[in-house]
């Protein structure tokens, strides 16, 4: 079948190819995105919208640094459905080892040009009356945000031409479609998230499951986007299952709550022991929540590297075709910042963030 052409075209529709194909579009190049079902679907309307600044390594709290100012910028353009609201993370200690773990982040923050605040056991009930008494303290970073980011998604990509069709092969500078169809760019970027595998069986990227629930209309029952301490610490659990507290506010007034993780479950069905153990530990912080009436469940799956860190850079061996996948937790945090190192890369321009730091080839089993 005769090719289709286009300056770039993006493979995936969620919040980084999103993302990439604004940024694309801004350079005043056109645009097709490639999307096998909808936009702003899959782990992005999954995800829980926060946009954060994280600081596991220094490469992530650069990435996201970077990226949550990228949001920032765009705030005064961004329509109302997107639902942006500057909650604040609020990192809460449940006792006194927690609380002293975190006792330099301030100072750590600061020296970055992010504001943090550390709380002690009164200034965290004056923040979150509705947290458990007894809480040691916590840590705040309170310019971090929240958005919807399935609308957001929509928003970034307007102006790119959307093709609906499942790709069977990318090959450097085009693909081709289940259909048959042949589409041919001068740049592809895959922003498949997990499923980037598919296409590109090297790459160490897994994907982990992870269960959301979502309850009736509380307004005001929650201040900031909650996260206990020990998030972390189970967020790179080498076990195959962890949850950990984490509860975040919507503009709606009702409450998202999070987390669990899974390594080696295929099966995206909702499965009742996680979602307990999930619920009984948002309990144990907030005990309110027993009292609430939950609407929803559901889940998805994040895309793992095993560094924690995306993959932005050439697909090894390839001089047109790029990698936009791996962000695990942070992809609608860092869609912007990895839209920006791939253009940048693509235009051959220096920029703010290290790109070797993400590049593909970190990986052994990356390497040409």
């Amino acid at each position: 079948m005769k090719a289709n052409t286009a300056d770039v075209i993006v493979v995936g529709a969620g919040i980084v190819g999103a993302a990439c194909a604004r940024a694309f579009l801004r350079e005043g190049l056109s645009v097709t995105i490639v999307e096998r079902d909808l936009v702003g679907g899959g782990a992005t309307a999954a995800g829980m919208g926060h946009v954060v600044v994280m600081d596991d390594s220094e490469a992530q709290f650069a990435l996201t640094k970077r990226s949550r100012d990228l949001w920032d910028s765009l705030v005064p353009e961004l329509p109302p459905e997107i639902e942006f609201e500057r909650r604040g993370t609020l990192w809460v200690a449940a006792d006194g080892e927690e609380l002293e773990a975190v006792s330099g982040k301030k100072a750590h923050y600061e020296a970055r040009g992010v504001r943090a605040e550390l709380l002690d056991e009164l200034s965290l009930r004056t923040a979150e009356p509705s947290l458990r008494p007894g809480m040691a303290g916590g840590f705040l970073v309170p310019d971090d945000s929240v958005i919807y980011a399935p609308c957001a998604a929509a928003w970034l990509s307007r102006g790119a031409n959307i093709v609906r069709g499942t790709v069977e092969q990318i090959e450097d500078g085009a693909l081709r479609l289940r259909n048959g169809e042949r589409l041919e760019a001068g740049v592809v970027i895959c922003a498949t998230g997990a499923w980037a595998v598919d296409l590109f069986p090297a790459l160490p990227v897994k994907p982990r499951k992870g269960h959301l629930a979502i309850t009736e209309r509380y307004p005001g029952a929650v201040r900031h986007q909650l996260i206990e301490l020990g998030y972390l610490k189970s967020a790179h659990s080498a076990g195959t299952e962890s949850v950990a507290f984490n509860v975040q506010p919507r503009a709606t007034g009702q409450l998202l709550i999070g987390s669990s993780r899974q390594f080696g479950v295929e099966d995206g069905a909702v499965e009742e022991h996680m979602i307990r153990r999930m619920l009984d530990r948002a309990v144990e912080y907030l005990p309110s929540l027993a009292g609430m009436k939950v609407l929803r469940l559901w889940t998805g799956f994040r895309a793992a590297t095993p560094d924690h860190l995306p993959i932005v850079s050439l697909c090894p061996g390839m001089r047109r075709t790029y990698l936009a996948t791996g962000h695990e937790g942070l992809g609608i945090t860092t869609s912007l910042g990895t839209a920006e190192i791939l253009v940048e890369s693509v235009m051959g321009r220096a920029g703010v963030l290290t790109k070797q730091n993400y590049a593909a080839e970190r990986f052994v089993e990356c390497r040409v």
